[in-house]
């Protein structure tokens, strides 16, 4: 059994001896020719003869009418004697034949016995069927007819002005049933028949057009797929609809002539329209029907190709001869060519000339949707300039080509005299990973065809699904878009959403793909006039294969469009396996004779089991040593392989099997045993104490699961004793040795052995460090920032050159193979970029940081200059900022910065880049050297460890090993570091990439403890066995050096208190983080602020409301008769400050007990007026009013356990903040050292509370640009929990308009709902933004057992549907509250 991983073989299958030849060509015969000349003498010469002797013209009339009788005489005997014998010979195919006339006016059930006849499902259907016809109208009327007159201008006045679906209902004449399809869906064929009087009329105003259509009649067999299948009522999650094959469409038009007289309709005709109808419901498409909420409709809808089918066209024999000669007198050849097709793909070969045995050696590969259903299809035909003339045709079943994977045979043609095709068929199926892509790649070399297309290794499906926020067309129109995808040389178009800036496109495309290693996915989004360019974006195939499952299903932003366009796309790759079944040998006679007394043969055939799937190959009759050479390509590792004798009426023979794994298992260590002697045996013979002193070494492929057996005997017959020991003491054992006396089991007390054990193994004598190369960690990180460019060449001329234009400038910067491109800048030869980049480089020589600048176009892009520069220079300057001439070109200069960072940067400022970019704050290098001890898989197999290492938004995959529970990588990688306080790195272990096999979570700021930043060692794994740990290096770089700039801010911090309270008076300088800073001449910098005189001089006026007597009743009853009460509030208002009361219902004497606070100036005499009113539902009644100007400042104090009525909190201290200058801020449009001098003051309840400053750098939209001062108090304690909802993405909307959303929150469990909370509405906004605070006052033990429940509501649902869009739970005892969590 030979085993070829490959995706496309073009090895020739060999033929046996009974394989015909092939004939060779046949020519125009010079005898054939003379005989036919020397025939048409022989008639001319009797008519001569008469002539020249003069006979008489009767009698040569005479002569010729008996001639010509005796022949018809004859020829009509022989034509009765040929019927009769052809009747005798053949008459099981004559009846037949007269059969077949009557069967095909037949149902299916009729014909085919797995057809069932289902007339209770017609009379269903003609019960629902005016219902249908209600849905169908509402369908035309509502969804296709704005379609239509959104698609064209000339189509916008068209309505259907009648729909009448009829009477006459479909019918389904028979229905089959595969039952060896998968357990997880249902599937069904359906023979369907209609032929309906149904009644649609069309009008178009515009052109005075009237068109209809007045019956349908459509036959054909559907497929109908019912999955998935779920363990909930309905039971079937959807339902799956299309044809197989082109299914027979007659469709009576009226009024057809003068629809196409319509522009925009002329040019089509009635063909064409059948052609668009049957199309639509042909392979690939599929009309989907969802059952069930949640389902992922686009894989239901365009689901991944069962197989590929790779066609080998290599001749024919024996075609009909169609170029005659003189009329038909001379027989010449024809000139014969093929179509072959699998539902809508085709394929034509070349044409040869003037032959009846063509020989194309031709090889082509087509999708298969559906497996059993579709079929190969080959059509020969002459080639003529005229017409073509047909040769026949005939056709192959794709099912029997997936069942015996290579099918190599003659196949004769129908429908013609005579003529056979000689196909080879193979059937690849697709597998989900790359690990034998290099093998498959180097297989293809070695496949040829005459065709031209060299073979594929792997398939690409990419589905085009919707896109967001595409950019306007001129004069602020909405687009038209359509998408554009290629893959070398090849594109794909698809359908066009009119009027729409959010188009869904949801269909699917695939592409064969020779070498993914070197081939993009290159997608254009355009307007339907394939000339404006709404966006790009360009995927390498080597991206899908970095993921586990070869496959990106995400949102991807779209390049040359607006700042918020992007593109939602699922790309899928898949490779191929083939194995090779050849010959068996030695078989056992299993057909014997004369009840078994003659020993006769067998029938085998084989059965292959490979990942789940199985295969049989066919049977080779009365042959001990059977020649297969089949070819099989499945999925898996582990192959079963059973062969069996065939027999026609009992159970065919068992006569053997054998299983087999690819790679053979490697044995992890060598155990070496001494056997020296042995004492106080049971007596013997000869000796109670022998001496062997011998030695023994065995292979040890698990040293935890084996065991060495010991077995003592008495000359092999007479056991004596026995020893086990397990290998796993071994591992315990210093310099894992066991050399002692063991006491042997079964034999006497006293019995004994002295053995030495020696375990040696390399895998089991662990390093204690990692071993990475020289280099490693040798790279550093090369910062450009590109600034703004000055006077470059304007190329955007107008009226032919006479008026000067601008430029749309942007920037390509290449440095040693990777690529960076800014965004463009619309009109200016002045551009601003502000963008930054980072690039990881190991320094080399010859190495360059290449700028060019291109002026964007529509067509193609104007080059506007160039520069290059030294890395080299860089290293050595370190910081370069600096002016940059453009060069091949008349003028423009570009500003960069250019900073070569060897170890570690300076902490990330709040300084912000135009492309988004963050600059780093380190380089974290990973060196993966080994794991030991990882578990088994679910089948009890050693697992293919490959680990995924995750940093942030950057994932890296090592290498998958071999079977090993010790896989060694040796690889390693570099992660770049914004925060190394708060990321972390994740590395995750898994079998394949499919089973997991533990994890390690290493907080980067452990390594800010640890000697030198770097930690080498052992660790274990998370969600694995007890002793399973992994063996890597984690290294981070910080420098030590100067930095050239440093960013901080000054201010100073007061903490005052009056009276009692706290005891000391904070006064410092807050500053960034504590790095080196160059000197420098030209500035000084103050070491203190100089705040005003009055700077801390306020003070705090506490206010108590307590209560209030004997106010005045503003609520009389009955016109004033009976006298009533008021609902009293009180208004303080102090130095501009005013506080409001609560409400007191039907009081004169209210009782308040509020508190309030106000920070006021201890140098200006402020009064406290009080004022208090009767709420009332028009107008408020005055209840009076007092002041008071002595004011007395009362002693703050830390907070006690008196509650208020306003739930007031009492401040214990007041903070001072004066904010002076900043100095060498991130560079911005105006200045780096800004000038504030203002001073705050912030009321403090609880000293642990700290201050947050952060300095923010925004461009205003009146093209000032200020530097905004944000202070935030921030809370920290564990008395309650906060939560923010900043907002909500992607929600699907509720009919035709976006939905009013907004969020409930409340935590679980709550019966009384007393903690729930809920956001503003957001309207018509798929995408809202609330930014919310909520918090909750709840003591840190207690949340521990709480659960957020977060729901998405719709406010605008009505009773009929949900208001609920989707709902989550997060357990919070899950979650690090004290450091805060923040993820979709």
């Amino acid at each position: 059994l030979s085993h070829n991983i490959t995706i496309l073989d073009a090895e020739q299958t060999p033929q046996g001896d009974s394989e015909p030849q092939t004939p060779k060509a046949k020519g125009i015969s010079a005898v054939a020719v003379l005989w036919t000349f020397g025939k048409c003498l022989g008639a001319l010469l009797p008519v001569y003869l008469a002539g020249y002797y003069r006979m008489s013209t009767s009698l040569l009339v005479f002569g010729m009418m008996v001639y010509t009788g005796w022949k018809h005489a004859r020829e009509a005997k022989e034509a009765r004697l040929r019927s009769a014998i052809q009747l005798f010979s053949n008459e099981e195919d004559y009846t037949s034949m007269k059969g077949s006339k009557i069967r095909r006016e037949l149902p299916a059930w009729v014909n085919f016995p797995d057809v069932e006849k289902v007339e209770w499902l017609n009379k269903v259907l003609q019960q629902v069927w005016p219902f249908v016809g209600q849905y169908l109208e509402k369908l035309l009327m509502d969804t296709i007819a704005p379609s239509i007159r959104a698609s064209s201008a000339h189509l916008q006045t068209l309505s259907f002005t009648k729909v009448d679906m009829g009477n006459k209902a479909m019918k389904v004449v028979g229905i089959k049933a595969h039952t060896e399809n998968d357990k997880g869906q249902v599937l069904l064929d359906l023979y369907i028949s209609y032929i309906g009087n149904v009644e649609i009329n069309v009008e178009v105003k515009r052109y005075f057009c009237k068109a209809g259509v007045k019956g349908i009649q459509l036959n054909g067999m559907m497929r109908v797929i019912l999955e998935p299948l779920i363990g909930d009522v309905p039971i079937v999650g959807a339902v799956s609809m299309f044809f197989i094959r082109r299914p027979k469409l007659d469709i009576n038009w009226t009024g057809l002539t003068n629809l196409l007289d319509i522009p925009g309709l002329n040019v089509m005709s009635d063909s064409m329209i059948m052609d668009a109808i049957a199309s639509f419901l042909v392979l690939p498409n599929r009309l989907v029907v969802p059952l069930v909420p949640g389902l992922h409709v686009a894989q239901l809808r365009s689901p991944l190709p069962r197989g590929v089918v790779r066609i080998h066209l290599l001749e024919a024999q024996n075609l009909a001869a169609k170029d005659n000669y003189v009329k038909g007198m001379m027989a010449g050849l024809s000139d014969p060519y093929a179509i072959l097709r699998v539902g809508p793909q085709t394929f034509t070969s070349h044409h040869v000339d003037n032959t009846d045995s063509p020989k194309w050696g031709e090889m082509y590969e087509v999708i298969v949707h559906e497996v059993p259903g579709q079929e190969l299809e080959v059509e020969v035909y002459d080639k003529d300039p005229d017409q073509d003339d047909f040769l026949g045709r005939t056709k192959v079943d794709l099912g029997i080509v997936k069942k015996s994977i290579a099918v190599d045979d003659w196949f004769t043609l129908k429908d013609t005299p005579s003529g056979r095709v000689h196909i080879r068929l193979e059937w690849l199926a697709l597998l989900p990973n790359t690990d034998r892509l290099d093998q498959i790649l180097k297989r293809n070399e070695s496949v040829t065809s005459k065709a031209g297309d060299p073979p594929s290794s792997a398939i690409l499906v990419v589905y085009l699904d919707k896109a967001e926020a595409l950019p306007m067309k001129k004069g602020n129109k909405e687009p038209n878009p359509m998408v554009q995808l290629s893959v070398q040389d090849i594109t794909r178009e698809s359908k066009t959403c009119y009027t729409t800036m959010n188009p869904e496109w949801e269909e699917a495309f695939t592409f064969f793909i020779q070498d993914p290693h070197k081939q993009d996915i290159d997608i254009q989004v355009k307007d339907a006039d394939r000339v404006q360019a709404l966006g790009s974006l360009s995927i390498p195939l080597s991206r899908l294969m970095s993921s586990s499952s070869l496959s990106l299903d995400q949102w991807f932003q779209l390049d040359n469009s607006g700042s918020a366009s992007r593109i939602y796309i699922n790309a899928v790759l898949r490779g191929l396996l083939r194995i090779h079944l050849l010959a068996g040998q030695n078989l056992v006679p299993k057909d014997n004779l004369m009840g078994g007394m003659v020993k006769g043969k067998s029938d085998p055939y084989v059965k292959i089991n490979i990942g789940g799937e199985t295969f049989t190959s066919r049977v080779i009759k009365a042959n001990l040593n059977p020649t297969w050479n089949e070819m099989y390509e499945l999925p898996g590792q582990e192959l079963h392989l059973e062969v069996f004798d065939k027999d026609m009426d009992m159970k065919d023979d068992f006569m053997g099997r054998q299983s087999f794994q690819n790679k053979a298992v490697p044995s992890a260590g060598l155990l070496f045993v001494f056997v020296e002697q042995a004492d106080g045996l049971p007596v013997c013979d000869r000796t109670t104490s022998p001496q062997w002193n011998e030695a023994f070494c065995f292979l040890v492929v698990d040293p935890r699961e084996e065991i060495l057996v010991v077995k003592l005997s008495h000359t092999w017959t007479l056991p004596i004793g026995s020893l086990v020991v397990p290998i796993k003491e071994l591992l315990s054992e210093p310099e894992l040795v066991l050399d002692q006396w063991f006491h042997l089991d079964g034999a006497s007390p006293e019995s004994q052995i002295l053995l030495r054990t020696e375990l040696k193994s390399p895998a089991m004598i662990l390093p204690p460090h990692t071993a990475p190369d020289i280099d490693f960690a040798s790279e550093g990180l090369l910062r450009i920032i590109l600034m703004e460019a000055q006077n470059l060449v304007a190329k955007d001329n107008k009226m032919g050159g006479m008026v000067k234009g601008k430029s749309d400038p942007y920037a390509k910067i290449s440095v040693d193979g990777l690529g960076f491109k800014s965004k463009v800048i619309k009109e200016d030869l002045n551009p601003v970029w502000n963008e930054m980049y980072e690039v990881v480089l190991r320094p080399q020589a010859g190495q360059e940081v290449q700028v060019e600048l291109f002026d964007k176009d529509m067509d193609q892009d104007d080059f506007l200059g160039r520069f290059k520069t030294s890395v080299a220079d860089i290293i050595r300057s370190q910081y370069s900022d600096q002016w940059y001439t453009l060069q091949d070109v008349k003028s423009g200069r570009v500003h960069l910065i250019l900073e070569w960072v060897p170890a570690v940067m300076q902490l990330s400022s709040l300084q912000s880049y135009q492309n988004k970019a963050v600059p780093s704050a380190a380089l974290l290098f990973v060196y993966l050297d080994r794991a030991d001890s990882l578990p088994f898989k679910k089948s009890g197999k050693e697992p293919k460890a490959g680990a995924e290492l995750v940093l942030n938004n950057t994932t890296y995959k090592t290498k998958v090993c071999e079977r090993s529970r010790s896989p060694q990588w040796n690889e390693s990688f570099y992660f770049l570091v914004q925060d190394p306080s708060q990321e972390m790195l994740i590395v995750k272990l898994s079998s394949a990439w499919d089973q997991p096999m533990g994890s390690l979570v290493l907080p980067v700021r452990e390594l800010l403890a640890v000697p030198q930043l770097v930690l080498d060692q052992w660790m274990h794994l998370d969600g694995a066995l007890p002793e399973s740990q992994i063996l890597m290096r984690a290294e981070l770089k910080v420098q030590k050096g100067k930095l050239h700039k440093k960013s901080y801010i000054c201010c100073v911090v007061c903490l005052c208190k009056y009276r009692t309270g706290l005891d000391t008076l904070a006064q410092s300088t807050v500053t960034s983080l504590p790095v080196e800073v160059m000197e420098s001449a030209e500035e000084t910098k103050p070491t203190h602020t100089s705040p005003a005189l009055d700077f801390g001089q306020e003070g705090l006026l506490r206010i108590h409301l307590l209560e209030a007597q004997n106010l005045i009743a503003k609520d009389n009853l009955m016109g004033g008769m009976v006298k009533g009460k008021s609902d009293p509030y009180a208004k303080i208002s102090v130095g501009g400050v005013t506080f409001k009361s609560l409400v007191i219902k039907e009081n004169l004497n209210p009782t308040w007990n509020e508190m309030y606070e106000v920070v006021v100036s201890q140098l200006s005499v402020q009064e406290i007026k009080f004022e208090a009113f009767d709420k009332d539902l028009d107008s408020d009644d005055f209840l009076g009013r007092c002041g008071s100007s002595n004011v007395e400042f009362f002693v703050l104090q830390l907070q006690s356990l008196q509650t208020y009525q306003n739930k007031a909190i009492s401040s214990a201290a007041l903070l001072f903040v004066h904010i002076e200058a900043a100095h060498s801020l991130p560079l911005c449009e105006r200045s780096t050292a800004p000038q504030w001098n203002e001073a705050f003051h912030f009321l403090i309840t609880d000293p642990k509370q700290i201050l947050v400053v952060k300095v923010i750098h925004f461009r205003a939209s009146a093209g000032l640009h200020p530097v905004e001062i944000a202070v935030l108090l921030q809370k920290k304690n564990n008395s309650f929990l906060s939560f923010v909802s900043p907002g909500t993405r992607g929600l699907l909307p509720q009919g035709k308009d976006a939905v009013d959303s907004y969020v409930s929150l409340m935590l679980l469990p709550d019966k009384a709902k007393a903690t729930k909370r809920k956001t503003a509405v957001r309207r018509k906004d798929l995408n809202p933004e609330y930014n919310e605070r909520f918090e909750y006052d709840l003591p840190l033990e207690e949340v521990r057992f709480r659960r957020l429940s977060v729901t998405v509501k719709n406010n605008s649902a009505s009773f009929r549907s949900k208001d609920v869009i989707g709902q989550v739970q997060i357990e919070l005892a899950q979650m690090d509250l004290r450091s805060g969590v923040t993820e979709w």
